[in-house]
C-alpha cells in the first residue's frame, strides 16, 4: 500500500522531515513525522461523521524544534517520565543522566527521543516503521539502544504502536507516545468536560518533584479514582495534596490486568461529538496528565492558542523511576533479549 510522503520542513542544521500520511476508508487520518516520530494530526469522526483533528501539535517542525517543552505528539525514550536525581546503578556501576527537569531526568533527557530523526520505511501492509539507533552513552544511559516503533491504522479505527527494542549492554528502557487529546476542539478549549474511566484501583503518589515515593495507594476516597466514568474536571482543582503536587493530575494508575496481553486501560467520552477513545496496553502502567502547564503562551496548529487544559494525555508505560524503585516492574533490557510493548488507540462514537 501507497503512504503518502511530504515535506514538513527542515532542523536548525538543515535536515529534512518528512511527513508519511496513514489513511482507512472511514476517513481516519494520522500524520507522522521522521522528527521525533511525532503524531502530528489525527482526525477522527465525531457522530454525525464529521471529520476534526483531535490532536495538539504544529503546523511544521519548526513549531516542534522551537517549543520542545510539551513533546506534542512525540515518541518518548530512552525512558518515559522521570528518573530521580538523574541517576541508576545497575550491578554496582552508577550511571549519570542528563538533569533537565530540575534535578531529574525526564522523557530520557535534554535530547531525547522526541528531538532526534527516525528513519522511516513504509511497509507492503500499509503500516509505518520508524527506527533511531540510540549510541551507547547517549545522554548518559548505556548500551547501543536499536528501536523501532511501528504505526499501524486499521479499518476497524484503530491506531496502534508497536515498540521494540535490542541492546548490546544491559540497559533500562522505557518508550510511549505523548499525544495530547481534545476530542472536541483539538485544543482551542479545555478538556475538562471530557469523562474519563481508568481500570486501576491503585496509583503511585508522588514527592515535590513528582517523583513516585514507591507507595501504592488506593484510588478509593481520592480524586484518583476514575473506575467510574467521571469528568475530567470534577475533582481536578480540589484540596488534597496529590492535586497540589501536581497542579492537577500528572500520575501513574497501576492498571488492573492479569497477563501479558493487550487489556483495556481507559476509555475517554466526549459528550458534545460523541467521540470515544479507549486505550488498550500491554504496558502495567499509565500516566494521565490534564494539561497543567498549558498556559496560553504556545500557538499551535492554524494559530490556535492552546490555554490552560487544553489537551489530555494517556502515556502507557511503565513507572516513573522504576530504575530507583526495585518493588516496580523492572525496566532492566538485557542484550540478547527484545523489549516489546503494543498499545492501542481505539476511537468510537456514542
Amino acid at each position: 500500500m501507497n503512504i503518502p510522503r511530504s515535506d514538513f520542513g527542515a532542523t536548525l542544521d538543515g535536515t529534512r522531515v518528512s511527513l508519511f500520511t496513514l489513511k482507512n476508508h472511514n476517513g481516519l487520518a494520522a500524520r507522522i513525522s521522521t522528527y521525533g516520530g511525532i503524531l502530528v494530526s489525527l482526525k477522527t469522526p465525531d457522530r454525525d461523521g464529521k471529520l476534526a483533528d483531535i490532536a495538539l501539535g504544529f503546523d511544521s517542525v519548526h513549531g516542534y524544534i522551537a517549543n520542545p517543552g510539551p513533546y506534542f505528539g512525540a515518541l518518548i525514550g530512552r525512558y518515559a517520565n522521570r528518573i530521580s536525581q538523574a541517576r541508576f546503578t545497575l550491578r554496582g556501576v552508577e550511571y549519570r543522566l542528563d538533569k533537565n527537569d530540575g534535578p531529574n531526568t525526564l522523557h530520557g533527557g535534554a535530547t531525547g527521543f522526541d528531538r532526534r530523526i527516525w528513519t522511516a520505511q513504509p511497509l507492503p501492509d500499509g503500516d509505518l516503521e520508524l527506527s533511531y539507533r540510540s549510541k551507547d552513552g547517549e545522554c548518559g544511559f548505556p548500551g547501543d539502544l536499536r528501536v523501532v516503533a511501528t504505526y499501524s491504522l486499521t479499518e476497524q479505527n484503530e491506531l496502534s504502536i508497536r515498540y521494540e527494542a535490542t541492546t548490546d549492554k544491559e540497559t533500562v528502557v522505557n518508550l510511549t507516545s505523548h499525544v495530547y487529546f481534545n476530542l472536541r476542539t483539538g485544543g482551542s478549549d479545555n478538556i475538562l468536560g471530557h469523562e474519563l474511566t481508568i481500570d486501576a484501583d491503585y496509583f503511585t503518589p508522588v514527592n515535590e518533584d513528582l517523583i513516585p515515593t514507591g507507595e501504592y495507594r488506593a484510588v478509593e476516597g481520592t480524586p484518583f479514582d476514575f473506575r467510574k466514568s467521571t469528568p475530567i474536571g470534577a475533582r481536578i482543582d480540589e484540596d488534597e495534596d496529590q492535586i497540589k503536587r501536581g497542579h492537577g493530575y500528572d500520575h501513574n494508575w497501576i492498571l488492573n490486568r492479569t497477563g501479558a496481553g493487550l487489556s483495556m486501560a481507559a476509555r475517554v467520552e466526549e459528550p458534545g461529538t460523541g467521540r470515544v477513545l479507549e486505550v488498550h496496553t500491554t504496558e502495567p502502567g499509565l500516566q494521565f496528565y490534564s494539561g497543567n502547564f498549558l498556559d496560553g503562551t504556545i500557538r499551535g496548529k492554524g494559530g490556535v492558542v492552546y490555554g490552560h487544559r487544553a489537551g489530555f494525555c494517556l502515556e502507557t508505560q511503565h513507572f516513573p523511576d522504576s530504575p530507583n524503585k526495585p518493588q516496580f516492574p523492572s525496566t532492566l533490557l538485557q542484550p540478547g533479549r527484545q523489549f516489546e510493548s503494543l498499545t492501542v488507540f481505539r476511537f468510537l462514537h456514542s
